[in-house]
């Protein structure tokens, strides 16, 4: 019988997510062996300071500060930094001392991806980053290889665990934002400056890369728009909730073919409001999802655990076996699967549907007047709803309509409310939000 290789593994970081890896490695080095036909030796953990407390318990001479000599030594490399720079230079160093790289940074896979899948080429190496979008949730191979036989139309994805956990407690508790906020800080779901998380930059970064293997061509962090959570109130809530609706910070990637902006992919980022028998309304609490709509599969859907140390962990490690098992048996790496280039279009250019609440003057006309203004810019009204209110200290009464539209373009959508603003009988827009899945 030949002798097994054995492949060197450096790994950058030892996090939450880096000490389990870690751990993995060491504990079970013979399954890993068998799987990937190598032994696969950790060489060494990078970090700031090799004091710092740990969760898990590591040999103390894994540990050293000098990650470019580590890097430098390895056939293997593990990324989970995180942020751009040292990250940035030291994975390029690896690719050019032709090690293969496993990362799981999708802030700079979403800024500056296309430098180090470049380089990976040039180089023959394999980058993988299944851990950078939905963590243990497998998202990336199947749409890089399952579903590379197929066109995929359009890509909705629950990719961030704070966000979604602050949402669906404010829906299944009534609770405002703040306190969702501090009941998710309170947790550990939320760190102590949520501001990536609740902004949704974390999950703009993560569509960036959902939508440049879905659509084979590479869009960055720019291409995306993005508006996160912070202005969702208890009232949005509570207004969905009776309308048959739930909102859900969305990661939408999609085909868009237009006589008017011309064809190419929309990515964005914003709260949305799903119908309730939607499968995506259903994910609950820190957990992640994604659903993929493809011309000839139909729609998919992958849902798990979206973060954490053991979760994440296990995609970082498939993605290890996959590299060592390319060492083994040669061919060149894999990385992305880029053929062409399809334009990113403006937020203006995408299809959507929108839910908009009025609190209007409770007189004849007010409805003709408002289903006018919808008309004249080509919004069709799919459901309109009225509530009566009226005011105990005034004695005044007024009108709360909740309007869901058909789809329609972001362009025409957002001058049918301007001019509906303008309106001398519209006391406030009390919510605009958009609404996918009707």
């Amino acid at each position: 019988m030949s002798e097994v290789r054995t492949l060197k593994v450096a790994l950058l970081g030892c996090g939450n997510v880096g000490a389990q890896v870690a751990r993995i490695l060491v504990d079970d080095a013979d399954a890993l062996a068998a799987r990937s036909g190598a032994r696969l030796e950790l060489s060494g953990i990078a970090v700031r300071n090799i004091d710092s407390p740990r969760d898990v318990e590591l040999p103390r001479e894994l540990f050293t500060t000098d990650a470019d000599t580590l890097v430098k030594d390895a056939d293997l490399v593990i990324e989970l930094m995180g942020g751009i720079e040292p990250a940035r230079s030291l994975i390029l160093t690896a690719i050019q001392n032709g090690a293969s790289v496993v990362t799981g940074n999708k802030a700079l896979l979403a800024q500056d991806g296309p430098t180090l899948y470049e380089e990976a080429d040039k180089a023959g190496v394999q980058l993988s980053y299944e851990a950078a979008v939905a963590g243990a949730i497998p998202i990336l191979r199947p749409i890089r290889d399952s579903l590379s036989g197929d066109s995929i139309r359009r890509v909705l994805g629950i990719v961030n665990g704070t966000t979604n956990f602050i949402l669906d407690q404010m829906d299944s508790t009534g609770a405002q934002f703040a306190d969702a906020l501090a009941e998710a800080q309170r947790l550990g779901y939320a760190e102590a400056d949520p501001t990536a998380d609740v902004e949704g930059h974390d999950a703009a970064a993560k569509a960036a890369i959902l939508a440049s293997l879905s659509f084979h061509t590479r869009f960055s962090l720019d291409d995306v728009y993005c508006e996160g959570i912070t202005k969702v109130s208890a009232a949005d809530i509570a207004s969905a909730k009776e309308a048959g609706f739930v909102i859900k910070l969305l990661a939408i990637a999609e085909k868009i073919d237009s006589s008017d902006n011309g064809s190419g992919i929309s990515v964005r980022v914003h709260p949305t409001l799903l119908p309730r028998e939607h499968p995506l309304a259903a994910v609950r609490g820190a957990f992640n999802a994604v659903f993929v709509e493809a011309e000839n599969a139909g729609e998919l859907m992958f849902y798990g655990q979206g973060a954490g140390g053991t979760p994440t962990a296990s995609a970082v490690l498939g993605d290890l076996v996959s590299a060592a098992r390319r060492l083994v048996l040669g061919g060149p790496g894999r990385t992305e699967t880029t053929t062409g280039h399809v334009p990113a279009l403006s937020i203006d250019a995408s299809n959507t549907s929108y839910y908009i609440g009025l609190d209007v003057a409770d007189q004849a006309g007010v409805l003709a007047r408002i289903a006018h203004i919808f008309a004249e810019n080509g919004v069709s009204i799919e459901i309109m709803r009225q509530t009566i209110h009226r005011d105990s200290a005034s004695n005044v009464e007024s009108a709360e309509l909740k309007i869901v539209t058909h789809r329609a373009s972001e362009a025409a959508l957002a001058a049918t409310v301007e001019a509906v603003k303008g309106l001398d009988v519209i006391n406030s827009v009390t919510s605009v939000l958009r609404v996918e899945g009707v």
